[in-house]
């Protein structure tokens, strides 16, 4: 007997030991488990991964970008309690959690049941609250993604009891309407009851029906039971009969859903009058697919944006956390005229303005700010009425050879280096030594193997577009400084490109055509092409401000420099009228003044024409998706120009006719062959303005008005004093690198003049240091005594062009 009570003393003194070492470390482990538990306060900003909403510059929305869980673009978009059916809600808390009013994030019957289960050998099922699931898919989710583990489960009732103590209950089904998985939706996986209403049914959460309620119920424990109609039925009638059971519809309610009937989308069921199905078929299992951005505005242009974010702030910015608010460069008004342009862009020919868009072909168009290289409007593919656009992007993705639009950079390069318009260079075939090519030689001609047998100005060579003058030209120029001014421009050539890289074999994109033609109305300053300018987050924290952006733009061209290319180019569209053969006179409207110029690659299988007016700068590419030959019978002065006229006539609609804004330092001269080009007048940089030297220009030519001190007399000359050129900017002396608008005159003393003085060694721009040999040739060609009928005459006077 003694022993037996020793023995029950020591059973005894070891359980308690047990229980107490049992505690200790459950306590440690809820000790490590609390310190590893996220904040449950995330909920109140917790995005949810919502849809990033994008304005326009007016500050209209254009639409959402869809956010993503990984890699997998996800459809959600947030909505309020009250704007989900109560149907839905109901449907919901009888299906999965009917205690969810009475139980504080756990529910001690439910826990009773697993262990219940588990102690019978079956495997656990449910028991998990509405709380507990929202904390798995919120909080927990990308810890343990949906792994099924003690300490994921500690963790899960743990946070459950904080959540509920803090939220109320409303909050939670909000929460959990907005968070919970439905399905496969194609591009995009499908989160949330807006989601889910919009995939299977084509409604918005707030018209739910009884009926769809109960299927969309069912859904949330497996997606999957979409693909089997049939056994649906049964569950969706257990839930009625809960709903019924729970007091949340009467019996009449519940019959009169079971009798309706529905039809999820891609599903063709036939009902008997008792509402048993009879027959159901799945005829379209991508009926209930969403796509993967929700913009019914500017679609391509949207998705540049998108991957503008992505690139700045990352994936899981843009799409984890979500909720951010986008302001873009778009202008609804030229986004509208680029779009209407693209439509009444017919195939075939046109009544009355020649050739339209040749079949099988697709086109991609934009516009943007000169000076800001704000893109105000894109397409990216031939829009056909109301039918949304393929995804690809051909204004900003597709790289296209850009043939003869390249002409313009290769010939303002020579101006810069000394040659003038005047030049001459002559029309006759060619032969270079060429490895890759074939016998070695590279012989290009002009388009359809025409050629005139005669030296012309270069001016005149643009003007028609002439292959063999502009070979000629590019071996003056030297190609290593003609490709250190295309790299500037962010239109590098591609590698082992030789000759033929002057008449156009290198590869862009419109948009960035487009920015590199913005330098001769701007001044000659390049900027990259932008569609963002501010974003925020969604309680309003700026994220980024253009404002604020430390990124210079690059100078390509002085200010001078850059008028002489704008004039070349004016000269293509105004030199020469259609019948004379103008390859571009085809894009001029109104009284608007316009430079541009047409190209064409090999085959031909690329159409484009870049232009400008003092306003906007924009591109049209036309030509196969798929790359292939286009008609030899269409030219891009008849395809592309008019598109990019009807564009350009729209966005300029209601605006004031201005003009291009002339620096100082430019002079004219008649052109020297008044038969080719009659009445033409070239434009010229004074010696002054050229490189290297402080522009300082011979008052004279200045084409500004005279500002006076006032501490001068506004009467006569005060030999005190002189007139100079001063960059405001800096308040010293003007340089070839001063902007035109920063220029102004003023009168200083002259024993004061010291102090004005600039940089006495201004880094001059690296395509205005010419290569040797081509420096060599402009020198001898300016010093040789030309015939009269190439001489130059100046003007005695400036003049407007």
């Amino acid at each position: 007997m003694i022993f037996f009570l020793r023995f029950l003393k020591f059973l005894t003194s070891l359980i308690v030991a047990a229980l107490v070492a049992g505690a200790g470390v459950a306590a440690t482990y809820v000790t490590k488990w609390s310190r590893e538990l996220p904040d449950y306060r995330q909920l109140d900003s917790l995005s949810l991964g919502a849809e990033t909403k994008v304005f326009a510059r007016d500050n209209s929305q254009l639409g959402n970008l869809i956010p993503r869980i990984g890699d997998q673009a996800i459809s959600r978009t947030i909505v309020r309690l009250d704007e989900i059916s109560p149907f839905m809600i109901a449907a919901l808390i009888s299906n999965e959690d009917r205690r969810f009013f009475e139980h504080y994030g756990l529910d001690p019957l439910g826990i009773g049941r697993q262990f219940q289960r588990l102690a019978q050998g079956e495997e656990v099922q449910g028991g998990s609250t509405l709380t507990n699931q929202l904390v798995k898919n919120t909080l927990l989710l990308d810890e343990y993604n949906q792994a099924r583990t003690p300490d994921r489960k500690i963790k899960e009732w743990m946070l459950s009891l904080q959540v509920e103590r803090s939220f109320t209950k409303s909050e939670i089904l909000q929460d959990y309407l907005n968070v919970i998985y439905w399905g496969d939706g194609g591009p995009v996986e499908l989160y949330g009851i807006y989601s889910a209403a919009q995939a299977y049914f084509r409604t918005t959460p707030d018209k739910l029906t009884l009926a769809q309620s109960a299927y969309l119920t069912v859904l949330v424990p497996s997606a999957g039971r979409y693909f089997d109609y049939k056994a649906v039925r049964p569950l969706m009638k257990a839930v009625l009969n809960h709903m019924v059971e729970d007091k949340w519809v009467t019996q009449a309610q519940a019959d009169a859903a079971w009798k309706e009937k529905l039809q999820p989308r891609g599903w063709q069921v036939a009902y008997d009058t008792k509402g048993n199905v009879t027959g159901a078929r799945l005829v379209d299992r991508s009926a209930k697919e969403l796509q993967a951005a929700t913009a019914t505005r500017a679609p391509h242009f949207m998705g540049q944006v998108e991957q503008e974010l992505v690139k700045r702030f990352g994936r899981e910015r843009v799409y984890g956390a979500g909720g951010l608010r986008v302001y873009t460069t778009l202008d609804p008004k030229v986004q509208s005229a680029v779009e209407t342009a693209s439509r009444e862009a017919r195939y075939g020919y046109y009544l009355g303005d020649g050739q339209g868009l040749p079949a099988g072909s697709t086109l991609a168009a934009v516009v943007l700010d000169p000076y800001t290289a704000d893109v105000l409007g894109m397409v990216g593919q031939k829009l056909n009425g109301n039918q949304p656009p393929p995804d690809w992007n051909n204004a900003a993705q597709g790289q296209r050879q850009i043939g003869s639009t390249i002409k313009p950079l290769l010939y303002n390069t020579a101006l810069s280096q000394g040659a003038e318009q005047s030049l001459r260079e002559p029309d006759r075939p060619i032969s270079l030594p060429c490895e890759g090519c074939k016998d070695g030689v590279y012989e290009p001609q002009n388009f359809e193997g025409q050629t005139s047998y005669r030296d012309m100005t270069i001016r005149e060579a643009l003007d028609r577009s002439l292959n063999l003058v502009t070979v000629r030209l590019a071996q003056r120029v030297g190609l290593n400084n003609f490709f250190t001014k295309l790299r500037a421009l962010d239109i590098p050539p591609n590698d082992g490109t030789g000759y033929a890289a002057a008449l156009g074999a290198v590869e862009t994109t419109p948009v960035k055509m487009a920015a590199a033609y913005a330098p001769f109305v701007n001044g000659g300053l390049y900027r990259a092409p932008r569609y963002i300018t501010r974003v925020t987050d969604a309680r309003g924290e700026v994220l980024y401000d253009v404002s604020n952006e430390t990124v210079k733009p690059t100078r390509v061209w002085s200010p001078q420099y850059a008028w002489t290319g704008l004039d070349l180019i004016r000269g293509v569209v105004n030199d020469l009228t259609e019948r004379q053969g103008g390859l571009a006179s085809r894009a001029k409207f109104g009284d608007w003044p316009v430079a541009g110029k047409t190209g064409t690659s090999n085959g031909p299988k690329d159409f484009w024409f870049v232009g400008t007016t003092p306003l906007y700068t924009g591109a049209v590419w036309v030509g196969k998706q798929q790359g292939g030959e286009m008609p030899i019978t269409y030219y891009s002065g008849y395809v592309n120009a008019p598109i990019w006229r009807r564009m350009m006539q729209l966005a300029h609609q209601g605006k004031t006719v201005t003009q291009f804004q002339q620096p100082p330092g430019i002079t004219y001269a008649p052109s020297p062959d008044p038969v080719h080009l009659p009445g033409v007048r070239l434009a010229s940089v004074v010696p002054a303005y050229r490189s290297g030297q402080v522009a300082q220009a011979p008052q004279e030519v200045a084409q500004v008005p005279t500002y006076r001190e006032t501490t001068f007399s506004p009467g006569g000359e005060d030999p005190r004093t002189k007139l100079v050129s001063i960059d405001r900017a800096t308040g010293l002396l003007a340089t070839e690198f001063t902007p035109p608008q920063n220029i102004v005159q003023r009168r200083v003393e002259i024993e004061q003049l010291p102090g004005y003085a600039p940089d006495p060694s201004p880094a001059p721009l690296r395509d205005e240091t010419p290569d040797p040999d081509a420096l060599k040739l402009v020198r001898t060609q300016a010093s040789t005594p030309a015939p009269p009928t190439r001489s130059v005459t100046p003007a005695p006077k400036p003049a407007a062009p």
